[in-house]
């Protein structure tokens, strides 16, 4: 009876909390708002917009910004106003308000290039299928998208102080897009599939660099070519030299002098940039905790706690290439086409249009039998 009693009250205590918290996090202050104490009629309107999004009446906010707008289109609020509209639809959430989101942020870019905005509405848009991004295992598209978005803005907006934050983000997605591309190497060299194995590694590695796991992935790669037969020696000592001298650290950097050695080959010196690249980032990793090892079974969006923090991500899109086990000018293999114009008398002018020939008349079919009077 008393545990009964603890219970509720523990329940009670417990929902009286959330409804404090959520009652006081109701509101949440905009980020962009114009300080200019004035009472212009626009920017009365701005301002009722933006008290609208707090509380979040996205719809009521948007009429008001659109109203502003269609009246006043010589004013000084009009960039805030259409900024506002995209981050209305960002608060709104959800895959359509997402969308519409983007499409908002996009035209604010067209439209207002040279403001600094523009630079945070390129960061929002990278962020926005940052935030949508899965697992390795799933579905990739806004992984790359997000790739591609953070790419652009610190190509059209490099010394925008939002480019670093966008570097960081680039770093973390194609974290995840490495890990989907060395989990199907993986998988291919613990089937015995040496040159698929080779083809995802090898490009993983010279893509993907600053991959938490490009190491393993190398180890991976040199035991694969390994296996191809002598031809490929020599790609096997390359992926193992590349462990001892980007990768000094790594715990395969032994084995790989090892692999070198006994294969008869130069052993490289660590690369120093490499080194003090891969002592930062082992100094400052932070190893998850139980709690998030348990909850991550359950979340959508990927762990990327082991991401590089520092290094420059790649600024190309990743492209599959040809296994190295494709012989090149394979025989009987002709990669070009050609087109010629047909000229003279052809088969086609000369006999008539089989289609208009009855099925008894068409080539190959069975003559028809009289039909015999029962």
């Amino acid at each position: 009876m008393l545990f009964s009693k603890l219970t509720v009250r523990s329940l009670v205590g417990l929902v009286a909390v959330v409804a404090l918290l959520s009652s006081g996090c109701r509101r949440k202050k905009y980020e962009n708002p114009i300080t200019k104490d004035t009472l212009q009629p626009d920017k009365v309107l701005y301002d009722k917009a933006i008290d609208d999004i707090e509380r979040s009446r996205f719809e009521v906010a948007r009429i008001t910004l659109n109203t502003l707008i269609n009246t006043y289109d010589t004013s000084e609020f009009l960039a805030k106003a259409k900024l506002a509209i995209a981050d209305s639809w960002m608060r709104e959430g959800g895959s359509h308000g997402m969308a519409q989101a983007e499409a908002e942020y996009k035209d604010f870019i067209l439209f207002y290039p040279a403001m600094e905005e523009a630079a945070e509405a390129q960061e929002k848009v990278c962020k926005i299928h940052y935030d949508q991004m899965e697992k390795p295992d799933r579905d990739a598209k806004h992984a790359m998208q997000a790739e591609d978005e953070c790419r652009q803005l610190l190509v059209q907006f490099p010394n925008s102080k939002f480019a670093p934050r966008a570097q960081q983000m680039l770093r973390e997605v194609q974290e995840v897009l490495a890990e989907s591309e060395f989990r199907a190497g993986h998988y291919y060299h613990t089937k015995g599939s040496f040159p698929a194995a080779a083809n995802r590694l090898q490009g993983l590695a010279d893509h993907f660099p600053l991959f938490s796991r490009a190491d393993e992935a190398l180890w991976e790669l040199g035991d694969a070519y390994s296996k191809m037969g002598d031809r490929f020696t020599e790609k096997a000592a390359t992926a193992y030299a590349k462990i001892v001298r980007e990768y000094p650290l790594s715990p395969w950097a032994d084995e790989a002098k090892a692999k070198l050695l006994a294969m008869e080959r130069p052993v490289p010196e660590a690369d120093p940039v490499a080194y003090a690249r891969m002592k930062y980032e082992l100094e400052n990793h932070e190893k998850p905790s139980m709690i998030s090892h348990f909850w991550g079974v359950f979340k959508k969006s990927p762990d990327v706690q082991m991401a590089a923090k520092s290094g420059t991500p790649a600024m190309e899109s990743y492209r599959p290439q040809i296994p190295v086990s494709v012989p090149a000018g394979a025989t009987g293999f002709n990669a070009d086409v050609t087109a010629t114009t047909v000229s003279g008398t052809s088969a086609l002018d000369s006999q008539p249009d089989a289609r208009q020939r009855p099925p008894s008349q068409q080539p190959g079919a069975e003559p028809e039998k009289p039909e015999t009077k029962k």
